[in-house]
């Protein structure tokens, strides 16, 4: 025999064999090639070609809700965009034209409070800088923030008009938001009004819900017993008696002006007959409290021994008036005892203090009975100068003057014999407390002259919002119900601030009246004022040229409190959208869960103010970021995942691969070991697309097979991928595209890698480049490289790219390209059927392989000859299946059963049937016959039985034969 078996003769045939050749490599090496393709599609103009190949088609507008230019990006921005590039993205791949137009929120108090910081450690002090100048450092700011991040979401591969990109502080911008401000001037919405509101001591300005976070803090409690100064019960049941308040801010007790009462509440009057050493109750002391509250006032105040004198409906405290504890220290006014629908026995006694300044339920219940609201908390958190006993204190700091206040009190009314005034009792409580979350400090809760946004009235902004949500789609549809009820709840919206970076609320107040002057001629040139010099116009300019020659500047107040943040972004639709080829209403909005009070909040009431209808067709939520432990991110932790640290160490295309892989529609999870497991997914998709590289190598379109030529192994894969492309299709028409893309991964490594591509690289490694089997085979290959490069571009945006090129060279972008359209043809149910049948029995067979190579009883699959039980029904539904090729084995036998139970088909059997064995038996795996052939490695009982090719099959030779 000739020297067939030597390395010379191997490396001849090996030659012969069509292995894999590709230039796409193993490693993605993503840190080092993102930023060369970035370079590239620059280099290319691959943006303006997107630009141009969308003309003509119809538009889809995601409008992208601002961040803030304060920086750099956290993981969060890295979610948001991302998801908002893979919707984009699909939608252009799906035959859309894509304007995203990024934008940036550039005024308000997060920028200004970072132009301060730097102030305060070069020691400067912000007042003493001229209004513009510092209005000059802060656009500064944020012009130098707004390139960081468009650089940071580039790298990321966030496609968009970078250069078009829009921020509020731009003129036109600016002049937008003062129209916005004056539509709802003219249309008699904004109104100037005293009313509680979240304040900052530490900004000095109010705040918005947006802009609050909460944090457990540990309060200071206080009973307090007030008086009743008449008793208009049957019977004089309050004689002596005194109502007990219970409170969680101390502070408030200066401002209070009235004691609310539940009506349907059942009170008592206990008598306190015997306390304990350390109770601040005077002995006989006489409290109304709810009859619920009983138990646990006496356990709080240190009462050990009680008696009930009277029982009576709260509806009798009706007219009762108390005087104020600190009556003779500066508080000589009445307190009047209220009905209030909110008051519960929950907690405290029943009775609720009410201090109008500070609390929206305490404000709405004495203006109700013309109760004067007193202003005596200053900006800076401290009592005015006017406020008796307190005055410079800070509210945070008043829990021991007030207490000591009231217990100076207590005795001074008791010494005289009368129902007890003052502290009965101190403690503390551990609750959630609202701070602002740029400061990280508390707030308070302080009545202000602020401009508001009226909910209701003429207007009906709140039932012209709630009419417009119920055409909207919301995703998840869940979402639905937490905006509408935001809105249902929300009072009228405070969309004033006391800052200087910002746009003006640009309106003048007539000073002898207090009315606001509603002028449309006096508005429109403060607009036109402002896109053509900015907002500074507002500052620096002479009054009179907004007012017009027929009226006296004297006579008139400026506004100079800046609009609220939140309006500003709200109305940047007015900007951006319905023009230049953008949708209004947009098609989508896309934003954190935490915008519906916030974003998508401010901007529906703006549009719906403004324009009658919602600015958003659609409405897409995501979760917040969290550790691998379900932990909020924090520095103190180190537990912070920065976007730019993944980009360097495993590349963008990882970090995207990890948004569509979770549920964006909960909180996210991310950490190392997470992304190192998104790095592995990574890799099984990267060999996907270098086998398919590979294996198309030399592939021309004449070498296609047509569909009705494919074998059945070939047409089930297509029938899988019209499948795969019904569920992308549904994703890009409903937005919601969680699930989609580890399906895909799924289809890559169970249907193609483990399944398709394992039994079919022989025919396409050792077949003739003619035979029908092998150019099936590729030209199915060539319709799985093009969907998949293409279903990946939007997520993958670099790898699907480099996969591209690799085949179609770098003059090619598969951004540009359109999604593969499966062909109705594909869709084959019933193929389908079968062929999950006999991947059923596949596994059955490669398991008992596995278990034979385990064994030793053979080396590869290769090596093995099978032995396949099947019924008569079973062996006809599964004719002219190669089992051969399908278990990956050299040889292959049926044994037909006669009268057995069928276990592989899905249908009914008799449990017996005469003559039937009990069981099928399972298949059997014996040693290969004859020799393994030196070029596909089978083992056959024909090789050696060429005399030029001895070590060859039959079929390798006339391949090898057809070469030479």
């Amino acid at each position: 025999m000739p020297d067939q078996n030597s390395s010379d003769t191997q490396d001849r045939y090996r030659e012969t064999v069509f292995l894999p050749r590709t230039s796409f490599p193993m490693r993605g090496g993503l840190p080092t090639r993102e930023p060369q393709t970035l370079a590239r599609w620059k280099e290319i103009g691959l943006d303006e070609k997107i630009i141009e190949a969308g003309q003509g088609k119809p538009v889809f507008t995601l409008h992208d809700g601002p961040p803030y230019a304060n920086g750099h990006l956290h993981i969060g921005h890295a979610l948001n965009k991302i998801l908002k590039d893979v919707i984009n993205r699909a939608q252009r791949m799906n035959g859309a034209r894509v304007r995203y137009v990024p934008g940036w929120d550039c005024h308000g108090l997060p920028i200004e409070w970072r132009v301060e910081e730097e102030y305060r450690k070069a020691g400067r002090d912000k007042d003493a800088v001229p209004i513009l100048q510092f209005r000059a450092e802060c656009r500064e700011y944020a012009r130098k923030w707004v390139e960081i991040q468009s650089e940071e979401f580039q790298r990321l591969g966030v496609q968009g008009e970078w250069q078009n990109r829009y921020a509020t502080m731009d003129f036109d911008s600016e002049a937008a938001i003062v129209d916005e401000i004056g539509k709802f001037l003219l249309n008699g919405g904004l109104y100037r009004g005293l009313r509680p509101v979240m304040w900052s001591p530490v900004e000095k300005t109010a705040l918005a819900e947006a802009e609050i976070e909460y944090h457990d803090v540990t309060s200071t409690t206080i009973y307090v017993a007030f008086p009743i100064e008449n008793d208009p019960t049957p019977g004089q049941a309050l004689q002596g008696v005194s109502a007990a308040i219970w409170t969680t801010t101390p502070w408030t007790i200066p401002a209070n002006r009235a004691i609310a009462y539940g009506p349907e509440i059942a009170y008592v009057v206990l008598r306190a007959d015997e306390m304990t050493p350390e109770s601040l109750v005077p002995i006989g002391a006489r409290l109304l409290v709810a009859e619920d509250r009983v138990e646990d006032f006496c356990q709080a105040t240190g009462i050990v021994e009680h008696h009930v004198l009277y029982t009576l409906p709260g509806e009798a405290l009706e007219g009762t008036i108390c005087a104020h504890p600190l009556r003779g220290c500066g508080y000589e006014f009445d307190v009047p005892m209220l009905p209030g629908d909110f008051v519960t026995t929950d907690a405290g006694t029943g009775l609720v203090h009410m201090a109008p300044a500070h609390g929206q339920d305490d404000f709405l219940l004495t203006r109700q009975y013309g109760i004067e609201v007193p202003e005596l908390v200053q900006d800076d958190g401290t009592y005015a100068p006017w406020v008796p006993h307190f005055a410079g204190v800070h509210v945070f700091k008043a829990a021991d003057p007030v207490c000591a206040a009231l217990t100076e009190a207590m005795q001074r009314w008791t010494a005289n014999g009368d129902a007890p005034a003052g502290l009965l009792a101190r403690g503390s409580v551990t609750h959630s407390y609202p701070h602002s979350w740029r400061s990280r400090k508390p707030i308070i809760f302080r009545a202000t002259p602020q401009w508001f946004i009226r909910m209701d009235g003429e207007q009906h902004l709140r039932a012209k919002a709630l009419e417009a949500l119920q055409d909207v789609t919301f995703v998840p549809e869940m979402a639905r119900n937490r905006l509408t009820s935001m809105i249902e709840q929300r009072p009228d919206w405070c969309i004033s601030r006391q800052r200087a970076w910002g746009v003006p609320i640009a309106v003048f107040v007539q000073k002898s009246t207090g009315e606001v002057l509603r002028d449309p001629a006096v508005m429109q040139r403060v607009v036109d004022a402002v896109r053509e010099h900015g907002a500074d116009i507002w500052y620096s300019a002479d009054p009179a040229s907004f007012l017009g020659p027929d009226r006296d500047p004297a006579e008139y107040e400026q506004v100079f409190d800046i609009v609220d943040v939140w309006f500003e972004s709200g109305s940047t639709h007015s900007f951006v959208l319905g023009q230049d080829g953008l949708n209004f209403p947009a098609d989508l909005y896309l934003e954190g869960s935490d915008q519906h009070r916030g974003w998508f909040q401010s901007s529906l009431l703006e549009s719906v103010g403004t324009r009658g209808i919602s600015p958003f067709k659609a409405v897409v939520t995501n979760g917040f970021v969290l550790d691998e432990q379900g932990r909020k991110m924090s520095k103190s932790l180190g537990n912070v995942i920065a976007p730019v640290d993944v980009t360097e160490k495993l590349g963008a295309d990882i970090l995207r691969l990890w948004v569509v892989n979770s549920d964006t529609n909960e909180d996210l999870r991310i950490g190392n070991e997470i992304l190192k497991q998104q790095g592995e997914l990574y890799r099984r998709l990267r060999n996907t697309l270098r086998w398919l590289l590979g294996a198309l190598d030399g592939f021309t379109p004449e070498e296609a097979v047509p569909y009705n030529e494919l074998p059945e192994l070939e047409r089930y894969v297509l029938h899988r991928l019209f499948e795969l492309g019904g569920l992308v299709n549904r994703a890009v028409q409903t937005h919601q595209w969680v699930g989609v893309y580890p399906t895909l991964h799924g289809f890559c490594t169970t249907d193609l890698s483990a399944f398709y591509f394992d039994v079919r690289k022989d025919a396409i490694y050792c077949d003739a480049p003619d035979s029908l089997r092998r150019r099936a085979a590729r030209t199915v290959l060539d319709i799985l490289h093009r969907a998949l490069c293409t279903w990946l571009a939007p997520v993958l945006v670099f790898t699907a790219e480099e996969a591209w090129n690799a085949r179609f060279g770098e003059a090619e972008s598969v951004h540009l390209q359109p999604f593969l359209e499966p062909e109705e043809a594909w869709l084959d149910a019933d193929l389908a059927e079968r062929w999950a049948d006999l991947r059923a029995v596949r596994r059955i067979v490669t398991t008992e392989l596995e278990g034979a190579r385990r064994s030793g009883a053979i080396g590869s699959s290769l090596e093995a000859r099978i032995t396949l039980p099947l019924t008569e029904k079973e062996s006809a539904a599964f004719s002219n299946v190669d089992w051969a090729e399908l278990a990956i084995v050299s040889q292959a036998d049926v044994e037909i059963l006669t009268n057995a139970p069928s276990i592989y088909l899905n249908e009914a059997e008799p449990e017996t049937l005469p003559g039937a064995p009990e069981a099928h038996g399972g298949p059997l795996v014996h040693q290969a016959e004859g020799e393994k052939c030196l070029r596909c490695w089978r083992v056959l009982p024909e090789v050696g039985t060429h005399d030029q090719h001895p070590g060859l099959c039959l079929r390798c030779v006339a391949v090898v034969e057809a070469q030479s």
